[in-house]
Protein backbone atom coordinates (compact mmCIF):
# COMPACT_ATOMS: atom_id res chain seq x y z
CA UNK A 1 0.00 0.00 0.00
CA UNK A 2 1.15 3.69 -0.76
CA UNK A 3 2.17 5.72 1.87
CA UNK A 4 -1.43 8.29 2.12
CA UNK A 5 1.39 11.14 2.68
CA UNK A 6 3.45 10.68 -0.64
CA UNK A 7 0.25 10.49 -1.97
CA UNK A 8 -0.92 13.53 -0.83
CA UNK A 9 2.65 15.50 -1.79
CA UNK A 10 3.31 13.61 -5.13
CA UNK A 11 -0.39 13.02 -6.46
CA UNK A 12 0.49 14.23 -9.95
CA UNK A 13 3.18 11.99 -10.23
CA UNK A 14 1.46 8.77 -8.49
CA UNK A 15 -1.16 8.99 -11.27
CA UNK A 16 1.59 9.12 -14.25
CA UNK A 17 3.65 6.44 -13.03
CA UNK A 18 0.46 3.89 -12.26
CA UNK A 19 -0.82 4.85 -16.36
CA UNK A 20 2.78 2.45 -16.65
CA UNK A 21 0.88 -0.16 -15.33
CA UNK A 22 -2.25 0.67 -17.46
CA UNK A 23 -3.88 1.72 -13.98
CA UNK A 24 -6.19 5.20 -14.57
CA UNK A 25 -5.79 6.73 -11.23
CA UNK A 26 -7.20 10.08 -11.23
CA UNK A 27 -10.36 9.21 -9.40
CA UNK A 28 -8.80 7.09 -7.09
CA UNK A 29 -6.40 9.74 -6.11
CA UNK A 30 -9.28 12.32 -6.02
CA UNK A 31 -11.05 10.61 -3.51
CA UNK A 32 -8.10 9.26 -1.80
CA UNK A 33 -7.23 13.35 -1.22
CA UNK A 34 -10.73 14.34 0.34
CA UNK A 35 -10.93 11.84 2.40
CA UNK A 36 -7.59 12.72 3.79
CA UNK A 37 -8.11 16.10 4.31
CA UNK A 38 -12.05 15.46 6.14
CA UNK A 39 -9.51 12.93 8.19
CA UNK A 40 -7.00 15.71 8.88
CA UNK A 41 -9.97 18.83 9.76
CA UNK A 42 -11.39 15.80 12.14
CA UNK A 43 -7.65 15.54 13.65
CA UNK A 44 -7.33 18.85 14.07
CA UNK A 45 -10.57 19.39 15.94
CA UNK A 46 -10.21 16.57 18.00
CA UNK A 47 -6.76 18.26 18.89
CA UNK A 48 -8.14 21.39 19.76
CA UNK A 49 -10.62 19.53 22.31
CA UNK A 50 -8.54 17.32 23.64
CA UNK A 51 -6.59 20.51 24.40
CA UNK A 52 -9.29 22.71 26.21
CA UNK A 53 -10.16 19.36 28.47
CA UNK A 54 -6.83 18.37 29.26
CA UNK A 55 -6.42 22.55 30.14
CA UNK A 56 -9.40 22.82 31.80
CA UNK A 57 -8.68 19.97 34.07
CA UNK A 58 -6.03 22.00 35.41
CA UNK A 59 -8.24 24.88 36.05
CA UNK A 60 -10.58 23.01 37.73
CA UNK A 61 -8.08 21.68 40.39
CA UNK A 62 -6.90 25.24 40.89
CA UNK A 63 -10.48 26.43 41.14
CA UNK A 64 -11.74 24.29 43.79
CA UNK A 65 -8.07 24.61 45.95
CA UNK A 66 -9.07 28.66 45.37
CA UNK A 67 -12.82 28.03 47.21
CA UNK A 68 -14.28 28.94 43.50
CA UNK A 69 -16.64 25.76 43.77
CA UNK A 70 -19.41 28.01 41.56
CA UNK A 71 -16.64 28.48 38.61
CA UNK A 72 -15.28 24.80 39.46
CA UNK A 73 -18.91 23.42 38.80
CA UNK A 74 -19.52 25.33 35.61
CA UNK A 75 -16.41 24.88 34.21
CA UNK A 76 -16.74 20.88 34.95
CA UNK A 77 -20.14 21.06 33.01
CA UNK A 78 -18.18 22.13 29.80
CA UNK A 79 -15.89 19.52 30.09
CA UNK A 80 -18.79 17.07 30.48
CA UNK A 81 -20.24 18.21 26.44
CA UNK A 82 -16.56 18.43 25.58
CA UNK A 83 -15.61 13.98 26.46
CA UNK A 84 -18.78 14.03 24.56
CA UNK A 85 -17.31 15.36 21.31
CA UNK A 86 -14.41 13.78 21.56
CA UNK A 87 -16.32 10.41 21.93
CA UNK A 88 -18.00 11.50 19.34
CA UNK A 89 -14.80 12.70 16.83
CA UNK A 90 -13.28 9.74 17.79
CA UNK A 91 -15.47 7.77 16.11
CA UNK A 92 -15.67 9.95 12.56
CA UNK A 93 -11.97 9.63 12.80
CA UNK A 94 -12.15 5.88 13.04
CA UNK A 95 -14.45 5.86 10.03
CA UNK A 96 -12.41 8.53 7.95
CA UNK A 97 -9.15 6.61 8.57
CA UNK A 98 -11.04 3.39 7.35
CA UNK A 99 -12.41 5.26 4.38
CA UNK A 100 -8.91 5.93 3.68
CA UNK A 101 -7.66 2.76 4.16
CA UNK A 102 -10.11 0.90 1.82
CA UNK A 103 -9.76 3.50 -1.24
CA UNK A 104 -5.69 3.32 -0.73
CA UNK A 105 -5.86 -0.48 -0.85
CA UNK A 106 -7.42 -0.15 -4.68
CA UNK A 107 -3.88 1.45 -5.88
CA UNK A 108 -1.27 -0.70 -7.06
CA UNK A 109 2.35 -0.15 -6.41
CA UNK A 110 4.22 2.57 -8.18
CA UNK A 111 6.88 1.06 -11.25
CA UNK A 112 10.30 1.91 -10.71
CA UNK A 113 11.65 3.92 -13.21
CA UNK A 114 13.74 1.14 -15.12
CA UNK A 115 10.18 -0.56 -15.82
CA UNK A 116 9.99 -0.67 -19.61
CA UNK A 117 6.49 0.97 -21.08
CA UNK A 118 3.95 -1.99 -22.28
CA UNK A 119 1.24 -3.83 -21.95
CA UNK A 120 1.50 -7.56 -22.91
CA UNK A 121 3.93 -9.55 -22.59
CA UNK A 122 5.28 -9.38 -25.74
CA UNK A 123 6.57 -5.74 -24.67
CA UNK A 124 8.54 -7.33 -21.71
CA UNK A 125 12.19 -6.60 -21.95
CA UNK A 126 14.62 -9.57 -22.28
CA UNK A 127 17.92 -8.52 -20.55
CA UNK A 128 19.76 -11.67 -20.34
CA UNK A 129 20.05 -14.97 -22.46
CA UNK A 130 21.99 -18.58 -21.61
CA UNK A 131 22.69 -21.81 -23.18
CA UNK A 132 21.67 -23.21 -26.86
CA UNK A 133 17.78 -24.04 -27.42
CA UNK A 134 18.05 -27.34 -27.50
CA UNK A 135 17.66 -29.27 -31.27
CA UNK A 136 15.52 -32.47 -30.92
CA UNK A 137 14.14 -35.21 -33.32
CA UNK A 138 11.02 -34.62 -34.63
CA UNK A 139 10.19 -37.61 -32.74
CA UNK A 140 10.74 -35.94 -29.23
CA UNK A 141 7.79 -36.27 -26.90
CA UNK A 142 6.48 -33.41 -25.08
CA UNK A 143 6.63 -34.25 -21.34
CA UNK A 144 2.91 -35.55 -20.76
CA UNK A 145 3.96 -38.10 -22.88
CA UNK A 146 6.92 -38.50 -21.47
CA UNK A 147 5.08 -38.84 -17.94
CA UNK A 148 3.26 -41.44 -19.81
CA UNK A 149 5.82 -43.58 -21.20
CA UNK A 150 8.03 -43.98 -18.26
CA UNK A 151 4.63 -43.69 -15.37
CA UNK A 152 6.01 -40.96 -13.63
CA UNK A 153 3.27 -39.01 -13.19
CA UNK A 154 -0.55 -39.54 -13.49
CA UNK A 155 -2.35 -36.66 -14.79
CA UNK A 156 -5.77 -38.80 -14.64
CA UNK A 157 -5.25 -40.17 -11.57
CA UNK A 158 -4.87 -37.24 -10.17
CA UNK A 159 -8.07 -35.90 -11.92
CA UNK A 160 -10.07 -38.92 -10.03
CA UNK A 161 -8.61 -38.19 -6.76
CA UNK A 162 -9.26 -34.38 -7.07
CA UNK A 163 -10.01 -32.61 -10.44
CA UNK A 164 -7.64 -31.03 -13.11
CA UNK A 165 -4.29 -29.38 -12.23
CA UNK A 166 -3.46 -31.76 -9.14
CA UNK A 167 -1.11 -34.57 -10.84
CA UNK A 168 0.34 -37.48 -8.62
CA UNK A 169 3.84 -38.14 -9.10
CA UNK A 170 5.08 -41.85 -8.81
CA UNK A 171 8.66 -43.67 -8.76
CA UNK A 172 10.93 -41.77 -10.19
CA UNK A 173 8.80 -38.84 -10.68
CA UNK A 174 8.38 -38.14 -6.98
CA UNK A 175 12.07 -38.80 -6.72
CA UNK A 176 12.62 -36.11 -9.01
CA UNK A 177 10.32 -33.94 -7.17
CA UNK A 178 12.10 -34.48 -3.67
CA UNK A 179 15.65 -34.17 -5.52
CA UNK A 180 14.85 -30.94 -6.81
CA UNK A 181 13.44 -29.84 -3.82
CA UNK A 182 16.41 -30.98 -1.23
CA UNK A 183 18.69 -29.33 -4.27
CA UNK A 184 17.15 -25.68 -4.09
CA UNK A 185 16.56 -25.82 -0.43
CA UNK A 186 20.61 -26.59 -0.05
CA UNK A 187 21.54 -24.04 -2.42
CA UNK A 188 20.01 -21.42 -0.73
CA UNK A 189 21.44 -22.64 2.16
CA UNK A 190 24.55 -21.84 0.88
CA UNK A 191 23.47 -18.64 -0.02
CA UNK A 192 22.71 -17.75 3.37
CA UNK A 193 19.19 -18.27 3.48
CA UNK A 194 17.61 -19.88 6.35
CA UNK A 195 15.03 -22.45 5.95
CA UNK A 196 11.64 -22.18 7.18
CA UNK A 197 8.96 -24.32 7.43
CA UNK A 198 5.91 -22.49 7.39
CA UNK A 199 1.81 -23.22 7.51
CA UNK A 200 0.33 -23.30 4.20
CA UNK A 201 -3.04 -21.65 5.45
CA UNK A 202 -3.48 -18.25 5.99
CA UNK A 203 -5.93 -15.64 7.92
CA UNK A 204 -7.19 -12.51 5.80
CA UNK A 205 -4.26 -10.32 7.83
CA UNK A 206 -1.88 -12.29 5.96
CA UNK A 207 -3.23 -12.07 2.56
CA UNK A 208 -3.53 -8.42 2.86
CA UNK A 209 -0.09 -8.08 4.02
CA UNK A 210 1.97 -9.00 1.15
CA UNK A 211 -1.55 -7.79 -1.04
CA UNK A 212 -2.57 -11.09 -2.56
CA UNK A 213 -6.19 -9.92 -1.14
CA UNK A 214 -8.25 -8.21 -1.89
CA UNK A 215 -7.14 -8.07 -4.79
CA UNK A 216 -6.09 -11.40 -5.47
CA UNK A 217 -9.40 -13.19 -3.76
CA UNK A 218 -10.58 -14.75 -6.59
CA UNK A 219 -7.51 -16.95 -7.21
CA UNK A 220 -6.68 -17.79 -4.09
CA UNK A 221 -7.90 -21.44 -2.54
CA UNK A 222 -10.90 -20.30 0.68
CA UNK A 223 -11.17 -22.45 3.51
CA UNK A 224 -14.55 -20.85 4.60
CA UNK A 225 -15.94 -22.78 7.62
CA UNK A 226 -12.55 -21.28 9.46
CA UNK A 227 -12.18 -17.99 6.81
CA UNK A 228 -8.80 -18.91 5.94
CA UNK A 229 -6.60 -18.97 2.90
CA UNK A 230 -4.21 -22.02 1.24
CA UNK A 231 -1.17 -19.94 0.15
CA UNK A 232 -0.04 -19.37 -3.65
CA UNK A 233 3.63 -18.76 -2.63
CA UNK A 234 6.03 -19.28 0.54
CA UNK A 235 6.68 -15.82 0.20
CA UNK A 236 3.05 -14.81 1.95
CA UNK A 237 3.66 -17.10 5.45
CA UNK A 238 7.21 -16.64 5.41
CA UNK A 239 7.25 -12.38 5.07
CA UNK A 240 4.40 -12.17 7.45
CA UNK A 241 6.67 -13.46 9.89
CA UNK A 242 7.57 -9.58 10.55
CA UNK A 243 4.67 -8.52 10.42
CA UNK A 244 4.33 -5.43 13.19
CA UNK A 245 7.75 -6.29 13.88
CA UNK A 246 10.26 -3.25 14.39
CA UNK A 247 13.72 -4.85 13.35
CA UNK A 248 16.99 -3.78 14.04
CA UNK A 249 18.85 -2.36 11.60
CA UNK A 250 22.19 -4.12 11.91
CA UNK A 251 20.21 -7.81 11.17
CA UNK A 252 19.79 -6.48 7.99
CA UNK A 253 19.81 -8.14 5.14
CA UNK A 254 16.86 -10.76 7.05
CA UNK A 255 17.43 -13.85 4.15
CA UNK A 256 15.08 -16.51 4.62
CA UNK A 257 13.80 -19.54 2.14
CA UNK A 258 10.80 -22.28 2.34
CA UNK A 259 9.46 -24.91 0.22
CA UNK A 260 6.03 -25.42 0.26
CA UNK A 261 2.86 -26.66 -2.05
CA UNK A 262 1.22 -24.17 -3.37
CA UNK A 263 -2.62 -23.59 -4.58
CA UNK A 264 -3.69 -21.57 -7.03
CA UNK A 265 -7.16 -21.69 -8.82
CA UNK A 266 -5.76 -20.00 -12.12
CA UNK A 267 -9.52 -19.63 -13.28
CA UNK A 268 -10.08 -19.22 -17.24
CA UNK A 269 -7.12 -21.10 -18.41
CA UNK A 270 -7.88 -23.21 -21.17
CA UNK A 271 -6.01 -24.69 -24.05
CA UNK A 272 -2.80 -26.45 -24.96
CA UNK A 273 -0.86 -23.97 -22.98
CA UNK A 274 -2.06 -25.47 -19.87
CA UNK A 275 -1.45 -29.44 -20.68
CA UNK A 276 0.86 -31.58 -18.14
CA UNK A 277 2.78 -29.22 -15.66
CA UNK A 278 2.20 -26.06 -17.79
CA UNK A 279 0.09 -24.18 -15.64
CA UNK A 280 -1.31 -26.50 -12.44
CA UNK A 281 -3.94 -25.73 -9.00
CA UNK A 282 -1.35 -27.20 -7.28
CA UNK A 283 2.59 -27.53 -7.44
CA UNK A 284 5.85 -27.47 -5.24
CA UNK A 285 7.98 -24.57 -5.16
CA UNK A 286 11.12 -23.39 -3.19
CA UNK A 287 11.16 -19.75 -2.31
CA UNK A 288 13.61 -16.81 -1.15
CA UNK A 289 12.57 -13.87 0.63
CA UNK A 290 14.63 -11.19 1.84
CA UNK A 291 13.97 -7.95 4.17
CA UNK A 292 16.24 -5.13 3.17
CA UNK A 293 17.41 -1.30 3.80
CA UNK A 294 15.67 0.46 1.04
CA UNK A 295 19.04 2.38 0.09
CA UNK A 296 20.40 -1.01 -0.47
CA UNK A 297 17.10 -3.34 -2.07
CA UNK A 298 18.09 -2.75 -6.02
CA UNK A 299 21.81 -4.40 -5.72
CA UNK A 300 19.70 -7.11 -3.36
CA UNK A 301 17.21 -8.12 -6.46
CA UNK A 302 20.08 -7.79 -8.93
CA UNK A 303 21.70 -10.45 -6.64
CA UNK A 304 18.95 -12.63 -6.37
CA UNK A 305 18.04 -12.45 -9.84
CA UNK A 306 21.72 -13.63 -10.04
CA UNK A 307 21.67 -15.90 -7.74
CA UNK A 308 18.17 -18.02 -9.82
CA UNK A 309 20.40 -18.11 -12.99
CA UNK A 310 22.82 -19.83 -10.89
CA UNK A 311 20.21 -22.64 -10.50
CA UNK A 312 19.19 -22.32 -13.72
CA UNK A 313 23.03 -22.94 -14.89
CA UNK A 314 23.69 -26.01 -12.63
CA UNK A 315 20.47 -27.50 -14.29
CA UNK A 316 21.45 -27.61 -17.60
CA UNK A 317 18.70 -25.22 -19.03
CA UNK A 318 18.86 -22.75 -21.85
CA UNK A 319 17.05 -19.69 -20.27
CA UNK A 320 16.83 -15.88 -20.77
CA UNK A 321 15.68 -12.94 -18.20
CA UNK A 322 12.99 -10.66 -18.73
CA UNK A 323 12.40 -7.30 -17.09
CA UNK A 324 8.91 -7.33 -16.94
CA UNK A 325 6.71 -4.27 -18.79
CA UNK A 326 4.11 -2.33 -16.80
CA UNK A 327 1.08 -4.11 -17.99
CA UNK A 328 2.57 -7.60 -17.38
CA UNK A 329 3.46 -7.02 -13.55
CA UNK A 330 1.72 -7.65 -10.59
CA UNK A 331 -0.09 -5.89 -8.36
CA UNK A 332 2.39 -4.97 -5.75
CA UNK A 333 5.55 -5.44 -7.07
CA UNK A 334 8.09 -2.28 -8.17
CA UNK A 335 10.20 -4.29 -10.34
CA UNK A 336 10.20 -7.71 -11.36
CA UNK A 337 12.40 -9.96 -13.60
CA UNK A 338 11.06 -13.53 -15.05
CA UNK A 339 13.08 -16.52 -15.90
CA UNK A 340 12.02 -18.84 -18.65
CA UNK A 341 13.31 -21.64 -19.86
CA UNK A 342 12.87 -23.54 -23.62
CA UNK A 343 10.71 -26.09 -23.57
CA UNK A 344 12.55 -28.38 -26.69
CA UNK A 345 9.66 -30.25 -27.25
CA UNK A 346 6.88 -28.32 -26.81
CA UNK A 347 8.98 -25.31 -28.68
CA UNK A 348 8.33 -22.52 -26.34
CA UNK A 349 9.70 -20.76 -23.04
CA UNK A 350 8.02 -21.46 -19.97
CA UNK A 351 7.83 -19.41 -17.10
CA UNK A 352 9.76 -20.76 -13.99
CA UNK A 353 10.79 -17.98 -11.34
CA UNK A 354 9.76 -14.14 -10.83
CA UNK A 355 12.06 -12.30 -8.82
CA UNK A 356 10.71 -9.26 -7.27
CA UNK A 357 11.15 -5.43 -5.09
CA UNK A 358 8.25 -4.78 -3.83
CA UNK A 359 10.36 -1.45 -1.64
CA UNK A 360 7.54 -0.45 0.75
CA UNK A 361 4.72 -1.22 -0.62
CA UNK A 362 4.22 -4.86 1.30
CA UNK A 363 5.79 -3.57 4.79
CA UNK A 364 3.40 -0.47 5.20
CA UNK A 365 0.39 -3.06 4.46
CA UNK A 366 2.54 -5.01 7.04
CA UNK A 367 3.60 -2.23 9.44
CA UNK A 368 7.36 -4.08 8.90
CA UNK A 369 9.75 -1.14 10.26
CA UNK A 370 13.69 -1.46 11.25
CA UNK A 371 14.80 0.34 13.37
CA UNK A 372 19.08 2.10 13.79
CA UNK A 373 20.52 3.87 16.78
CA UNK A 374 18.29 6.64 17.67
CA UNK A 375 16.50 7.25 14.70
CA UNK A 376 12.93 6.70 14.24
CA UNK A 377 11.41 3.74 13.05
CA UNK A 378 11.83 3.19 8.73
CA UNK A 379 9.69 1.42 6.22
CA UNK A 380 11.78 -1.64 4.99
CA UNK A 381 12.16 -2.90 1.63
CA UNK A 382 10.45 -6.72 1.08
CA UNK A 383 11.56 -8.82 -2.08
CA UNK A 384 10.69 -12.48 -3.44
CA UNK A 385 11.64 -15.27 -5.83
CA UNK A 386 11.14 -18.47 -7.05
CA UNK A 387 13.95 -20.77 -6.59
CA UNK A 388 12.59 -22.55 -8.20
CA UNK A 389 9.04 -23.29 -8.95
CA UNK A 390 9.10 -27.23 -9.87
CA UNK A 391 6.07 -27.89 -12.47
CA UNK A 392 7.94 -26.59 -15.48
CA UNK A 393 11.99 -27.46 -14.30
CA UNK A 394 10.47 -30.42 -14.31
CA UNK A 395 9.14 -30.09 -17.89
CA UNK A 396 11.78 -29.02 -19.54
CA UNK A 397 14.48 -31.25 -17.85
CA UNK A 398 12.50 -34.28 -19.26
CA UNK A 399 11.97 -32.67 -22.86
CA UNK A 400 15.67 -31.07 -23.19
CA UNK A 401 17.34 -34.39 -22.02
CA UNK A 402 15.33 -36.83 -23.62
CA UNK A 403 17.31 -39.61 -25.73
CA UNK A 404 16.80 -43.17 -27.27
CA UNK A 405 18.27 -44.48 -24.04
CA UNK A 406 16.14 -42.50 -21.82
CA UNK A 407 15.80 -39.49 -20.06
CA UNK A 408 18.84 -38.26 -18.52
CA UNK A 409 19.16 -36.48 -15.64
CA UNK A 410 21.26 -32.52 -14.99
CA UNK A 411 24.58 -33.61 -13.56
CA UNK A 412 24.03 -31.48 -10.15
CA UNK A 413 20.91 -33.31 -9.21
CA UNK A 414 22.40 -36.96 -9.65
CA UNK A 415 23.69 -37.07 -5.97
CA UNK A 416 19.72 -36.04 -5.29
CA UNK A 417 17.76 -38.54 -7.51
CA UNK A 418 20.29 -41.41 -6.97
CA UNK A 419 20.07 -41.83 -10.31
CA UNK A 420 21.45 -41.07 -13.46
CA UNK A 421 18.99 -41.67 -16.35
CA UNK A 422 15.20 -42.57 -16.57
CA UNK A 423 14.87 -45.34 -18.65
Amino acid sequence: MLEIAYIRQNSEDVITRLAVKHFDAKAVIAEILSVDENKRAIQTKLDDVLSQLNKASKEIGDLYKAGKKQEADELKNKTTAWKQEITSLEGDLKKADQDLQDKAVLLPNLPNKNVPKGKTPEDNEVVFKHGDIPQLPESALPHWELTKKYDLIDFELGVKIAGAGFPVYKGKGAKLQRALINYFLDKAAEAGYMEIEPPILINKDSGFGTGQLPDKEGQMYHVTLDDLYMIPTAEVPITNIYRDVIVDEESLPIKNCGYTPCFRREAGSYGKDVRGLNRLHQFDKVEIVQIQHPDKSYATLEEMREYVAGLLKSLELPFRTLRLCGGDMSFASALTYDMEVYSGAQKRWLEVSSVSNFETFQSNRMKLRFKGGKDKPRLAHTLNGSALALPRIVAAILENNQTEKGIRMPKAIVPYTGFEMIS
